[in-house]
């Protein structure tokens, strides 16, 4: 099995990590998902950290509950807006659907996912090989179904995260070529998001 874990990265847009068969097989960054998604042509699956299924009205039930299993960490889960609210081009435009499809105003950190989700899902519609996923669900089990005592920016986050990926057979090298300007977390999200397709289970 060859698996992408893809992620936006900022400015940067969006890095993806390689694992063939569990391996670590290379990283790859580029401004355009769809460029990425090229330069991995031969992958049989991809892992996107994105929303990528919208509902009509109403939250998501897979967004709700992911937070109702991620206790302490439930705050890296954010409801995801209905479709509708995404087709307006401005954010009070946005916020104000939400309300009315929702029962509450989308949030601007919501609203900032705007370029990038679109991006996404349009590659999403076009490539039956694209997945949702959510790293912190994935490091949920790697840890036996147990929210992580320790957020993913901080030292013993980061390296308890790096911990259960080891463990569980999916390990980083030092050097990890294009990605090695990425934050840290960034990366070990995007390691926890590839086995996630193959060997832990889907959002």
């Amino acid at each position: 099995m060859d698996v992408l874990g893809v992620d936006a990265c900022g400015k940067q847009g969006w890095v993806g990590i390689r694992l063939t068969d569990g391996a670590y097989a290379g990283s790859l960054v580029d401004p355009r998902l769809e460029r990425l998604i090229e330069r991995a042509a031969e992958v049989d699956m991809i892992a996107v950290d994105i929303p990528l299924g919208l509902v009509e009205k109403g939250w998501r039930a897979a967004d709700l509950a992911a937070r109702a299993l991620l206790g302490m960490r439930r705050s890296s889960v954010f409801p995801i807006a209905p479709r509708m609210a995404w087709q307006e081009q401005d954010y009070r435009a946005a916020a104000d659907r939400c309300q009315e499809l929702t029962g509450n105003r989308l949030s601007r950190q919501a609203w900032a996912l705007r370029p990038k989700l679109l991006e996404a899902r349009a590659c999403w519609l076009a490539d039956e090989r694209i997945h949702e996923v959510h790293p912190e669900v994935s490091f949920y089990a790697l840890a036996g179904g147990v929210p992580l005592a320790y957020a993913k920016k901080t030292w013993r986050g980061q390296n308890l995260r790096r911990s259960l990926l080891a463990e569980a057979g999916f390990v980083l090298p030092d050097e990890i070529g294009e990605a090695d300007r990425i934050p840290v977390d960034d990366v070990l999200e995007r390691m926890g998001s590839a086995p996630t397709c193959s060997s832990v289970g889907s959002t």
